[in-house]
């Protein structure tokens, strides 16, 4: 760090900053084939002072430069609701990308833990992007393809930065591949009539007007009850949870995302999306008239999907809700016409186990590893 061409590590708190936080990740992925560039219109919405973390969160955004280019990013943040849930004064760290260069890295989290740090908290924890329920983790094995859509990737090198720093595992989680092409176990069919006797009705989401915000909504309340006492959890506000469900509605098959009901209450979801990373892989981050073209034709070329939740309420999953969601999931995904040919399911934690075996009893397979981080301050 003490280098002729010395690297500064700074607070975002200009225009000039944010556009030099938004180019790092190019820079860090050059050359990188499997890398598919985030929306820059998203992150510059997410640190606008209207986004809904500011109700509840603090953060601050900080780069490291060298000779007047951005090397590196990470963002400290304070997430209120996680502290009053845990009762632990726990920080967090997120959009972190960094050269390979273990100074700069370093560099980066002493800035971010020592910001936490005069807010009087105690540990830190990331890469985690204001919740788990938004982007989270760092990839450590699965590096042989491009990740799905709304999952995360980063380089290989990174797992070095992390045990060079001091960092421990906190907890693993896994994406699951699905070949499409092998038949379902008769078991899940079962689960499905089961649960139908049991008076639960199964539909599709509907994607239109206000019966798709009326859906969004429900979707929410159910998601929030159903992850409540999820690890490192903290349930968003409905408005950010219909922000994000707003910008994916032109984006849904409704014939891969079923709704589970119960005299007219939402009590069960199978959530999907088509891989919309193969097409967003060739706008480079823009969606410009010229990348909207793009994506519009490369849009033709999505064969697989990622199946992001399988929720239902305890007391419904005795009636055998879940299995009944992904029977209907996973029919709708392969029926006449369909492009798809395999699926992802992700991502589960590592310790749960009813989750894991569903899926495998599905015939899903583990094909990469996800890990966040901790350490004290």
């Amino acid at each position: 760090m003490n280098s002729p061409n010395p690297v500064h590590v700074i607070p975002v708190s200009t225009a000039q900053h944010q556009e030099i936080f938004l180019d790092v990740p190019a820079r860090v992925y050059a050359g990188d084939p499997n890398w598919v560039a985030p929306l820059r219109s998203d992150t510059i919405k997410e640190f606008s002072p209207e986004y809904p973390f500011r109700q509840y969160g603090e953060l601050q955004q900080f780069i490291a430069v060298k000779d007047g280019e951005g090397v590196g990013r990470i963002v400290a943040m304070v997430n209120q609701r996680l502290i009053e849930r845990e009762q632990t004064n726990v920080g967090l760290f997120g959009f972190f990308e960094c050269i390979n260069d273990v100074a700069i890295a370093s560099a980066l989290f002493k800035s971010a833990c020592d910001w936490l740090r005069d807010r009087a908290l105690t540990s830190v924890r990331g890469p985690i992007n204001f919740s788990t329920q938004n982007s989270c983790f760092f990839l450590i094995d699965g590096f042989d393809s491009p990740p799905m859509v709304m999952m995360p990737y980063n380089p290989a090198y990174y797992l070095n930065f992390m045990g060079q720093d001091g960092w421990q595992k906190a907890k693993d989680a896994y994406a699951y591949h699905l070949p499409l092409d092998k038949p379902l176990s008769p078991e899940f069919e079962k689960g499905y009539n089961i649960a139908c006797k049991s008076g639960v009705t199964f539909r599709k989401i509907r994607t239109k007007g206000d019966d798709f915000t009326q859906d969004a909504i429900a979707i929410y309340q159910l998601y929030t009850k159903a992850f409540a006492e999820n690890w490192s959890s903290t349930p968003r506000t409905q408005d950010e949870f219909l922000e994000q469900a707003k910008s994916l509605q032109s984006l849904v098959d409704p014939d891969t995302f079923w709704i589970a009901e119960y005299n007219g209450e939402m009590i069960g979801v199978f959530m999907s999306l088509p891989d919309y990373n193969i097409a967003l892989k060739h706008v480079n981050g823009k969606l410009n008239w010229l990348g909207i073209l793009k994506f519009l034709w490369y849009r033709r070329q999505i064969d697989q999907g990622r199946v992001f939740a399988i929720a239902a309420l305890p007391e419904f999953r005795r009636k055998l809700v879940p299995l009944g969601l992904i029977y209907l999931g996973l029919q709708g995904a392969v029926q006449k016409g369909k492009p798809y040919k395999q699926a992802e399911l992700s991502w589960i934690y590592e310790d749960n186990a009813p989750s894991r075996k569903l899926i495998e009893a599905s015939g899903g397979i583990i094909y990469k590893t996800y890990r966040i981080y901790e350490k004290l301050l």
